[in-house]
């Protein structure tokens, strides 16, 4: 007898087996909002919070959420330039 298999959204689970927490639809929505709230709370607070900037682009609104997002884009698009240039053929290590 084949096991029976179920799918929801690309994840497949044993018939009768729980999909887990963090695959759900509902729960993947709650924490975009959940993440979307802190990053507007946090920005929010910097107008409330007196900053002493030691140069003058740290006292912009936002700036610090803006540097993070773009010193992370640029980690992602440097791994994936690294991993152009030391990508090897799949048989590499047969030889």
């Amino acid at each position: 007898m084949a096991e029976e298999r179920t799918e929801m959204n690309g994840a497949a689970t044993q018939a009768g087996e729980p999909v887990h927490w963090l695959v759900r639809p509902r729960t993947i929505r709650l924490l975009w909002v959940a993440f979307l709230a802190v990053l507007a709370a946090t920005v929010a607070a910097g107008f409330l919070v007196d900053m002493h900037p030691h140069f003058e682009v740290e006292g912009w609104p936002a700036f610090f959420a803006a540097f993070g997002f773009l010193a992370c884009v640029a980690m992602v698009l440097g791994s994936k330039l690294l991993g152009m240039l030391l990508k090897r053929e799949d048989t590499y290590y047969d030889r």
